[in-house]
């Protein structure tokens, strides 16, 4: 299946916005989540409910850091972040997402 000649440039202008709206909402409606969850933990530390060292979370940050860098390196050779398109339909998706 070809791509008409009158349609080919549209190619590599919409992709790569569709592709910046989609990861877009995704950040945004990832980022609120991850709000609601640290108020939830500052809530239960705040009551007493779960008791929290620094050590623990440098503990735990020490543990998951290495693993989101090489997740984070993974996605940085897949999405097209050098596109105006891209980054037109990121602002896009975090604004409206």
């Amino acid at each position: 299946m070809s791509v008409p000649p009158e349609l080919a440039w549209l190619v590599p202008v919409v992709v790569p916005f569709i592709i910046g709206l989609l990861v877009g909402a995704v950040i945004k409606r990832a980022m609120k989540l991850m709000v609601i969850i640290a108020a939830l933990v500052i809530v239960l530390v705040a009551t007493g409910v779960v008791s929290l060292t620094f050590q623990d979370i440098y503990d735990k940050a020490m543990e998951f850091l290495p693993r989101l860098i090489d997740l984070g390196g993974g996605v940085k050779d897949v999405l097209p972040y050098s596109s105006v398109a891209f980054l037109i339909g990121l602002a896009l998706g975090l604004w409206r997402g």
